[in-house]
């Protein structure tokens, strides 16, 4: 049986760490090692679409994720993503990593029933005010992705899932620009600093969840915000079915003049940098390129 149904023609791909796919409605495919998903994507979003009953010019719409990422899987999945955009003619929306997981900290938080079992490690967060404050807390999301070299990329989000940038910058900032990559004790000095910022502007008081690839491995090192909250490896495409209708909901709530280029956010600087010029050779003059 096919569904073809608006609830059933959205594809979801995210090469972001490993890959995810599948069809919102369906339980995804999911593919944790990092090291061979890029082989077997297109053979991944085959079966996602045979398990929806599907065939690939059924699709209305491809939300992809753009990270921040590694290069070569991320750029895997959107260019794979675009092109069967432009072969169906489905719209496809870019959807960066990072933002989604506001959605995740509030489904934990609100212990959804929808969620599946995921690894949460919880804390008693504390409040600087006084612990007659500590109902009072506004929780925070702390995004993050593992960037290797021992760095994480990260964006800080408010209560309502907003981009907040760190520091003492403006009070909202656009995702895209928000985002950062540090290692994870400078990430929480400079998270600290942004919720002494904010305390300082409207009398509350803060609470940090932390969610995403990378976060269990500093586990300890969260304990130095000033109010730790939530912390899990989970990134939101682990939910499962819920978490695909959750990445649409993130790309639809963006709207026309949210949306963000599907491209590839790397955030890294590259690692190539430009030679040095050939040596001389016998007291000949500089050389200027290859002989001929």
């Amino acid at each position: 049986m096919r569904m073809t149904g608006d609830r059933h023609r959205t594809l979801v791909v995210d090469t972001a760490f490993g890959s995810t796919v599948g069809v919102v409605g369906c339980e995804p495919v999911i593919e944790r090692d990092s090291r061979g998903h890029v082989e077997r994507l297109m053979p991944d979003i085959s079966r996602a679409l045979a398990a929806a009953g599907m065939y690939v010019s059924d699709l209305s719409r491809i939300v992809v994720g753009v990270g921040p990422a590694p290069y070569t899987g991320l750029r895997v999945g959107i260019v794979t993503a675009k092109s069967l955009a432009y072969a169906t003619g489905a719209e496809i929306i870019g959807v960066d990593d990072l933002t989604p997981q506001a959605l995740l900290t509030g489904c934990l938080r609100r212990k959804d029933p929808r969620l599946p079992s995921l690894d949460v490690r919880t804390r008693r967060p504390r409040s600087v005010m006084g612990e007659a404050r500590r109902d009072d807390l506004i929780h925070l999301t702390l995004a993050v992705n593992d960037a290797r070299r021992r760095q994480l990329y990260f964006l800080l989000m408010d209560e309502n899932g907003d981009p907040l940038p760190s520091g003492h910058a403006a009070a909202h900032a656009d995702a895209s620009t928000a985002m950062g990559i540090d290692y994870p004790d400078t990430i929480v000095d400079r998270v600290n600093s942004r919720i002494e910022t904010l305390r300082e502007a409207t009398g509350r008081d803060y609470a940090v969840d932390v969610a995403g690839r990378g976060a269990a491995r500093y586990d300890g090192v969260w304990d130095g915000l000033s109010s730790p909250g939530l912390v899990t490896d989970a990134m939101l495409l682990d939910s499962g079915a819920v978490g695909l209708e959750l990445m649409e909901e993130a790309a639809a709530d963006r709207g026309d003049h949210g949306r963000i280029p599907v491209e590839p956010l790397y955030l890294r600087r590259p690692d190539v940098s430009v030679p040095h010029p050939l040596k001389q050779v016998l007291g000949s003059g500089p050389a200027r390129g290859v002989a001929r």
